[in-house]
């Protein structure tokens, strides 16, 4: 019987992949249960499993600019660490990583196998984190998301949504476009992709299709009954952060049909069955 370890299992992520793994022999632990930065704890955990994901990250992308030596020890040493101590107990690793390796300038979907091109702190770490982990075991999947929103933590749509019963309207940046991604739709994938027997390579583990923030903003607007005309369309340079955004973030979906999966679903049906499960209740 496969046996599973889940490190970073109190995200947002790691939630879902709870229920994506329910019934199965599966070791889950939070950050405060597993240092992943401390390679012998590494080491310890991964011993007696056949996989290991890392759904652990630093995901403050702003805060990487001025913190980038921590933001590394958790989105690189920590993904070498895991991948290294995977290795040692002969199990294949998966290594979630994100579009913010490639540098937003593209103007059709990136491809598994384009060239990355990180443009921020937090890009190049987890780039880093890629790198590291397919040279510390041959048997790595790196799946790269993007846009992540679910039941268990922050996303644009919890944050408008709450917000809507005190304020009438609100901008969103209309010149940045990606693919929303539900991350129970992401858990299930990691696992499909383990149960197709895939020993390594690239994914592309984003919803399909693609939007602006506005017009996802306004999609979680009209799917929850409130009125889509209380978002208004803004651009970038009215919300100037530390951290770059890539202006273009969709992913290229080629990969999946070589284990014999279809690309996932559009993002408007993921995010319609997201609304009717309550999930930015």
């Amino acid at each position: 019987m496969t046996r599973y370890l889940v490190a970073g299992a109190g995200g947002m992520l790691g939630h879902d992949l709870r229920d994506a793994l329910a019934g199965r022999d599966t070791t889950f632990t939070t950050r405060a249960e597993l240092d992943v930065t401390d390679a012998a704890a590494a080491l310890e955990a991964a011993s007696g499993h056949n996989v290991v994901i890392n759904a652990t990250a630093y995901t403050k992308v702003d805060d990487a600019e001025s913190d980038e030596d921590q933001a590394y020890l958790v989105n690189a040493t920590a993904a070498e660490n895991l991948a290294k101590a995977a290795a040692a107990a002969g199990a294949r690793f998966v290594q979630v990583s994100t579009d913010y390796v490639f540098d937003g300038v593209a103007t059709t979907p990136y491809a598994e196998d384009a060239a990355i091109a990180p443009v921020s702190a937090y890009g190049r770490t987890k780039a880093a984190g890629e790198r590291l982990a397919a040279a510390a075991n041959p048997r790595t999947l790196i799946v790269r998301t993007a846009w992540l929103y679910g039941a268990n933590g922050a996303s644009l749509p919890r944050t408008l949504l709450k917000a809507a019963a005190s304020r009438d309207t609100f901008t969103v940046v209309n010149d940045q476009s990606g693919q929303p991604t539900y991350t129970k739709d992401l858990a299930e994938r990691i696992v499909a992709v383990l149960d197709s027997g895939a020993e390594s390579g690239i994914f592309h583990g984003t919803n399909s299709g693609e939007t602006t923030w506005f017009g996802f903003a306004r999609e979680a607007f009209r799917l929850s009954g409130l009125d889509p005309e209380r978002i208004q369309p803004t651009t970038s340079a009215d919300f100037v952060r530390p951290a770059p955004r890539p202006a273009y973030s969709v992913l290229g979906h080629d990969a999946w049909a070589a284990v014999g999966l279809a690309p996932m679903r559009d993002w408007r049906d993921a995010l319609a069955d997201a609304v009717a499960a309550g999930t930015f209740n």
